[in-house]
């Protein structure tokens, strides 16, 4: 098993505030352009309903938990609130705006770095992005490495944290299952598949050509 780097409860927070920010900013101009301000309104009203305040004196842990419920609340009102107004079809419009987004605000110096490394030695590019990936998926949730080259990585995640939350099946199929791999998979070249048992999950990496 290769051990990643632990990521602290104070990146693990900022994390998911990020990632809650930077939906935000897209689906209230998505919602607005496809059903206009009165939907935008209704959008706001059910997903601020029920956030928890996070108190400045907590510990980090304290304010990741709280944050991370915000987020799951979040996640779950954003992919409900598109598939009652628009129908899959929507959902797939809204995914597509998301990932076009995370491409452009995971581009970097460094990606163009990764894709000259790439060109001259394809598993080392690999190996540093799958490294990479599996540090960030510590915010989303607890998981191990049980296998590591240069040709594929896994991640084991014993028990999904987003799981843990009730009517979470759109983040799990919709978010994780195929929102992220088209991203990862264009901006990466990184073909990214799930293998979901109940609330169990194996996350396999494996280099595209």
């Amino acid at each position: 098993m290769v051990a990643l780097k632990e990521m602290p409860y104070t990146e693990k927070y900022a994390k998911v505030i990020d990632s809650m920010k930077f939906s935000e900013t897209l689906i209230v101009p998505f919602v607005q352009k496809q059903l206009g301000d009165q939907a935008v309104a209704e959008f706001r009203k059910t997903w601020q309903e029920g956030m928890k305040p996070i108190p400045e004196g907590a510990s980090f842990e304290e304010k990741y938990e709280l944050a991370y419920a915000n987020w799951i609340r979040f996640g779950k009102n954003d992919f409900s609130f598109i598939r009652e107004r628009m129908g899959e079809d929507g959902l797939k419009k809204y995914g597509r705006t998301v990932v076009e987004a995370l491409k452009k605000k995971n581009a970097s110096p460094a990606l163009v770095f990764l894709k000259l490394i790439r060109l001259f030695s394809p598993g080392t590019a690999f190996a540093m992005t799958a490294k990479q990936m599996g540090y960030q998926l510590q915010w989303i949730s607890p998981g191990s490495v049980s296998e590591f080259t240069k040709q594929k990585v896994a991640f084991n995640i014993p028990r999904c944290k987003i799981l843990d939350f009730p009517g979470t099946e759109d983040l799990c199929f919709v978010g994780c299952q195929s929102i992220y791999p088209k991203w990862v998979a264009e901006q990466f070249k990184v073909d990214m598949k799930f293998n979901r048992q109940g609330n169990d999950c194996t996350c396999i990496l494996t280099p595209l050509s």
